[in-house]
């Protein structure tokens, strides 16, 4: 970014500030007059519990009515895309596999192996795998997410920021509930959290989770009704809590996931050459229709996770204590029909469209194993000088198995790769703070990364004929890899006044070195050397009178040796590569009301504007008939400069708006709820085409209920305008797609005690 964008940021920053003071007052008569104003927000951003506004860190949260609207109707994690600023959320594996990214950074790898820039952590663990990042979202207590690098504070270092969730603790009073949903296609939504103590010093929590849909796609090349889409998802968690005193706090976890269902949905030739507009199955002039496909592969999907962790705090007087021990372990078997469609050129008939050749392959995690161990020693002093330091461990023993099948109902591979891949982190990290008597709070942290890693990959299986040209089997391929690097942030938090805080921060964030291993297509390893971003942000963050509150953002960002993933294309084969640099900038806005009461009122908006900048960096066109719009490299048919283009998956705009009402009835409320988020355009793919795109989505959500201070009922739907949007796409053999989400009505029953 240019100076004079940032600068134009922080004018406005400023200007709003003096706005939003200057109306202050007559805010805080109003709040008042009504004493069921908006309540602070409470955020563990920086491991202890903060007010929002005092944290110099770009965070949104998102709890109370519309967590619980996005979370139920069967939905999974990606259903917090745009549910804050600056956020996105795909998959091209479904509910088991989500893919993160904030401010634009984020990776489209679909590997199972795949490094993201963006962390998730799940109650004090950062979960690193693809497959462990989908446990799904219940009993919360609330979901943070930090934009920007993070890493000085906690955890495993983040060039791009943490989804941040934590669930609700054993000793919480008046949480427990029962909650249970039916709705369209068979959508049960169940629920449960219970907890209390169990006596003046054991308290514990056990929480329950099962969502389960019907098949709802009807594959009309096989006999019958439907026969896609369905699933079954059961998660489970016990909390078992000890304390001591008011000194020492012990507290034991246990999970479970266990999902069986289908795969992600792949539709071939969804769009028509020429054009991003979904078509129908027998060509341009027909109606696309999600619940219709052809398909001729198997298709399945199993999951499971376990997760044993042991949470230790101990207030010694001057300084708190804190041990996080987790043990987290997964396996998976995915089968998909890749291609999307029914038969090919050679073995007609086939259809929708031009089917090259049939694909079909799987991909199995046969063991995952991710240990963590983290010790914090943090000051208590509330005022004066702050200061937290800290030691992170992680690793990771990872196996992968991938096959290719020679026809689409194959159940003996014609070709084995497997990929072991083993991780190791060390991160030290520590931070100080200062707060003045006139309010000015400084802070400033660093942290040494240490990474390694080392795969072992090979093709010991492949009976395909020659002419396809993969060359059979591959002998053992090896790669190392390793980086270490110093990352840092300074911040600062200025009080305008009693409503208002101006913030800026400054950070440096890093990814380590990466490595790909997709040898079932390929013959060699891929290698992305490790890469660092520069962030700066200023803005403010505003609580008004307790009826409003109002924060905004202005970034820029700069990534030298950004890692990207080159995926498929014309090669149909997925390649790491570096960047020179991308550049970012944008704003993220967030506000809150409560005029009347109520009546509650959100709305978010952020702009991300971002560009790869390396002149030299060409990457394969699509193997399928789609309209590339960059340049091609002279003398190189089917190879494209990707210089000058926006990330994939990185829409410029992301908003959304939630309205809820509620007004006394007997000794309930009846109340109404809606929410909305809506995206702009983005690109599937490095390169920009006409095809592999999308213009926008908006899908919105409605809910109406009865609700005293024990029970609750209602009726909801979700995507209620059936915005019907490709999400991703699979370029290398047909105009493939992937869509979002079907529209869902359904009742719910709720009781709280």
């Amino acid at each position: 970014m240019k100076l004079s964008a940032m600068l134009r940021y922080s004018a406005a920053t400023l200007s709003l500030g003096l706005a939003l003071s200057a109306a202050a007052p007559a805010l805080a008569q109003e709040a008042a007059a009504d004493d069921q104003g908006l309540g602070e927000i409470i955020v563990t951003a920086q491991r202890r519990a903060e007010n929002q506004k005092d944290v110099p860190i770009s965070v949104a949260t998102l709890n109370g009515e519309t967590l619980k609207a996005v979370s139920g109707a069967g939905a999974d994690i990606r259903a917090l895309s745009g549910r804050v600023p600056s956020l996105n959320i795909e998959s091209s594996f479904g509910r088991t596999f989500p893919r993160f990214y904030i401010r634009g950074l984020g990776n489209t790898d679909f590997d199972l192996n795949a490094s993201q820039p963006v962390s998730l952590v799940y109650d004090d663990v950062v979960l690193e795998n693809p497959i462990l990042k989908g446990f799904p979202v219940f009993d919360l207590d609330r979901v943070e997410v930090l934009r920007g690098p993070q890493g000085t504070l906690f955890g495993r270092n983040t060039p791009a920021g943490i989804v941040k969730f934590d669930s609700v603790k054993p000793d919480a009073k008046g949480k427990n509930y029962v909650r249970a949903s039916y709705g369209s296609f068979g959508t049960v939504n169940a629920e449960a959290g219970i907890g209390g103590e169990l006596s003046d010093a054991i308290s514990a929590r056990a929480s329950v989770l099962y969502q389960q849909r019907n098949n709802w796609v009807d594959n009309i090349d096989i006999p019958g009704g439907n026969d896609l889409e369905g699933f079954d998802d059961f998660a489970a968690r016990l909390q078992i809590q000890a304390k001591a005193g008011d000194a020492l706090t012990l507290r034991l976890t246990g999970q479970i996931r266990s999902f069986d269902g289908n795969a992600r949905l792949f539709r071939a030739n969804a769009f028509a050459t020429g054009s991003n507009k979904l078509i129908g199955l027998t060509g341009p002039a027909s109606e696309f229709d999600r619940r219709k496909t052809r398909a001729d592969g198997l298709n399945f999907q199993h999951l499971n996770n376990y997760n044993l962790g042991f949470t230790a705090e101990y207030d010694a007087g001057p300084v708190t204590i804190t041990s996080v021990t987790s043990l987290w372990n997964g396996n998976l078997a995915s089968r998909g029909d890749i291609d999307g469609g029914f038969g090919n050129q050679f073995n007609l008939p086939m259809g929708p469209g031009f089917i090259p050749f049939s694909a079909q392959s799987q991909d199995d995690v046969p063991s995952l194993d991710q240990i963590t161990q983290e010790l914090r020693i943090a000051s208590n002093n509330k005022g004066g000088l702050g200061y937290q330091v800290g030691l992170f461990l992680f690793n990771e023993k990872l196996d992968i198995t991938s096959y290719d099948f020679g026809s689409p109902t194959d159940t003996t591979p014609a070709a084995i790769a497997t990929q072991r891949q083993d991780s190791d982190a060390v991160g030290v990290f520590g931070s100080v703070n200062y707060q003045f008597d006139n309010g000015l709070k400084l802070q400033a942290g660093l942290r040494y990364n240490h990474d390694k890693r080392a795969m072992v990959a090979e093709r010991p299986v492949d009976t395909r004929p020659a002419f396809l040209n993969f060359g059979g089997p591959v002998s053992p391929q090896t790669a190392n890899v390793s980086g270490d690097v110093v990352t840092w942030d300074v911040a600062a938090t200025m009080p305008l006044n009693q409503d208002v805080n101006l913030f800026a921060r400054i950070a440096r964030g890093y990814r380590a070195p990466s490595i790909q291993g997709r040898l079932v297509f390929g013959r060699t390893l891929s290698v992305a050397d490790k890469e660092t971003t520069m962030s700066y942000e200023a803005g403010l963050k505003s609580t008004l009178g307790g009826v409003a509150r109002f924060n905004l953002t202005g970034f820029y960002y700069s990534t030298d040796n950004m890692q990207l993933t080159a995926v498929g294309g014309a090669s149909n084969f997925t390649t790491l590569i570096n960047a020179k640099k991308v550049d970012g900038y944008g704003f993220e806005a967030e506000f809150e009301a409560k005029p009347v009461q109520g009546l509650t009122l959100t709305a978010g908006l952020s702009y991300n504007h971002n560009e790869i900048k390396d002149p030299n960096l060409y990457v394969a066109g699509c193997g399928a008939a789609c309209t590339v719009t960059n340049t091609q490299r002279t003398g190189s048919p089917g190879i494209y400069s990707i210089n000058g283009n926006q990330l994939p998956q990185s829409p410029r705009w992301i908003a959304n708006w939630t309205a809820g009402y509620e007004m006394p009835v007997g000794d309930g409320h009846v109340y109404l709820f809606t929410d909305w988020a809506y995206r702009s355009k983005i690109q599937f793919f490095l390169y920009n085409s006409v095809e592999f795109s999308d213009d926008k989505m908006l899908e919105g959500g409605l809910r109406i209920g009865y609700r005293t201070d024990a029970f609750d009922v209602a009726v909801f739907g979700r995507n209620i305008t059936d915005d019907v949007s490709a999400v991703s796409g699979i370029d290398f053999n047909n105009l493939t797609a992937m869509v979002n989400e079907p529209r869902i009505w359904g009742f719910e029953v709720g009781m709280k005690f």
